[in-house]
């Protein structure tokens, strides 16, 4: 008889072998040659095999211990909502600018490692498989025509235009002859790259064709989604059902306690100043820029390396297997922002903190050292790396294929704001982008539920009060109240609205973590690395289930 640990040994092992993204994601080997089946037919398969996991988790008995029955429960949980997504034909409509397959299948190159002349094999096979693989996925977009479930116009043209650049001369792809030329390959592998480069771009090519030609004639003019797949997304990404309504009225009253927070720093920067004029200065002034790409990468490394040194042991237990961050540019043409990925399961992949930027003279620092730590340490590098050594407490699912957005972005924001209790931020204009950043999150909030459920704008409100919100209204918000650039503040709005419900996670989780720790600071225990130690030390879980880890009923 096997228990919950074998079972998701070989859920991981199953997974792996279906979706090998994923499995170049988890840092599972053995599957790097390999795309998968994004057709209809792979989405059948992965549903049998998820119902076969569950049913024999369903048929394996208790043995009583915590570990055992935790990772019964995460695995359920996963289960069951990965069956439901399937059964709503959710993958056929999986077609958005920041988290689908068009951008999920590029940023796997840059997992992929380049050291030797096999691992460029890997990379030349998927090369050459891509175009196969965007056949089973359009497959999989004209069965969601055919149920009725088109994608929003304003993601298929999001998605269109990152098609063009991928098949551009201007493509990632055209890099990779010269980063193969560092390794010893062969004349003929050399040849098989520039070849499968080429093929890859015609994968693009045609993917945006198919778009353009035919697939945007029939997509939905609403970008809103509405409340019923609102619900299950929010439910999904949270792990805890919400009153939407509600959390739009706290959305909005974060709105304006940060607009007031942001006001008083503000004036410690120049008195005289509006928010605007402060960050329109602080995106100008030479002493608050890195001059180039170079300087901003060293001076995002170095805090890394500073908040690492100042922390460990005394506000964290930190494995020394995560004690390096890696932080670079990544390619162009993808959604403005920022990413991470984990290590790799052996960790011979360190953890990368990724930057999508567009190309300007100087980069500003003001905004961009709270989303070092957000996306970095003590935020996802922190989280992500402390769940892969837990594998004498945490599944091996639970380990790498197991995802909360709730818990995991929430951590990430609270640790933003941890920083700042810390005095990190040591300069006003760090606090400054610290409060912006928590800003454009208290905004997510309220344009992600009030343009899902077509919710007025409060009449209590100074920005736009009564009226419906509109793409080019919510843009406003985010450049006005969140100073982001116009190109940035399109993306992030397009992301909301092809990713309901995820923009919200970030804020709602950070509340949840917030009170959490208010509730424990009254318990005999306490102990802020001994709070943080019970977050993390669990795993990502959703956010009631993480109330009952962290706050026991025998500490209440």
């Amino acid at each position: 008889m096997t228990n919950v640990f074998a079972l998701a040994d070989q859920f991981v092992e199953g997974i792996a072998g279906l979706q090998p993204v994923l499995a170049t994601q988890m840092g599972v080997e053995g599957h790097n040659d390999q795309w998968g089946d994004l057709s209809p037919a792979g989405w059948q398969a992965t549903l049998s095999f998820l119902d076969g996991i569950s049913d024999r988790l369903n048929d394996l008995p208790g043995t009583g211990d915590h570990w055992e029955a935790l990772g019964r429960r995460v695995l359920r949980e996963h289960l069951s909502l990965e069956q439901e997504r399937i059964l709503r034909s959710d993958p056929f409509s999986d077609l958005n600018n920041i988290a689908s397959p068009p951008q999920v299948l590029r940023d796997t190159f840059d997992l992929m490692p380049k050291e030797t002349a096999t691992q460029w094999a890997h990379i030349v096979a998927r090369l050459e498989g891509l175009g196969a693989a965007f056949w089973g996925y359009i497959a999989s977009l004209e069965e969601g025509r055919r149920n009725n479930r088109p994608v929003a116009k304003r993601q298929v043209e999001a998605c269109l235009k990152q098609c063009e650049w991928h098949a551009s001369d201007q493509s990632f792809f055209n890099d990779l002859p010269l980063q193969a030329s560092d390794v010893d390959v062969t004349s003929a592998l050399m040849d098989r790259i520039i070849a499968g480069i080429d093929g890859a771009k015609a994968a693009y090519r045609h993917l945006g064709e198919y778009l353009e030609t035919d697939y945007l004639s029939s997509a939905a003019a609403k970008d809103a989604v509405g409340l019923e797949r609102y619900q299950f997304e929010a439910r999904r990404y949270l792990g805890a059902d919400i009153d939407l309504e509600t959390t739009y009225r706290w959305g909005w009253e974060e709105v304006r306690q940060t607009l007031e927070e942001m006001r008083n720093v503000g004036r410690k920067i120049d008195p005289t100043l509006q928010i605007p004029e402060v960050a329109s200065l602080l995106k100008t002034d030479s002493r608050c820029v890195a001059v180039s790409k170079e300087t901003f990468l060293e001076t995002m490394r170095e805090r890394q390396r500073h908040a690492l040194l100042q922390l460990d042991s005394k506000v964290f237990d930190i494995p020394p297997e995560i004690h390096e961050v890696d932080v670079q540019f990544a390619p162009s043409g993808g959604a403005l922002g920022a990413y991470y990925n984990p290590p790799s399961e052996d960790f011979s992949r360190k953890g990368t903190v990724w930057y999508v930027k567009q190309e300007r003279p100087s980069y500003p620092l003001f905004d961009e050292i709270t989303t070092g730590y957000h996306e970095g340490f003590p935020g996802h590098h922190l989280q992500c790396g402390v769940q892969l050594c837990l594998g004498d407490r945490l599944t091996r699912a639970h380990r790498l294929a197991i995802w909360n957005e709730g818990y995991g972005e929430g951590w990430a924001l609270y640790a933003e704001r941890l920083m700042g209790e810390l005095g990190f931020f040591d300069r006003p204009e760090y606090l400054f982008g610290l409060l912006a950043s928590q800003m454009m999150r208290a905004c997510r909030v309220v344009i992600d539920i009030g343009m899902h459920l077509d919710l007025a704008i409060p009449l209590d409100t100074l920005f736009h009060p009564g009226e419906s919100w509109t793409f080019e209204t919510a843009v406003a918000l985010l450049t006005d109240y969140a100073l982001l650039d116009p190109a940035y503040a399109q993306s992030e709005v397009t992301r909301y609205l092809g990713f309901p419900a995820q923009a919200i996670t970030y804020k709602i989780g950070e509340q949840r973590i917030l009170d959490l720790r208010a509730e424990a600071e009254q318990q005999d225990w306490f102990t802020l690395k001994a709070f943080h130690g019970r977050v993390l030390g669990s795993g990502p879980v959703g956010l009631d289930h993480l109330r009952e880890l962290v706050l026991p009923a025998k500490d209440c």
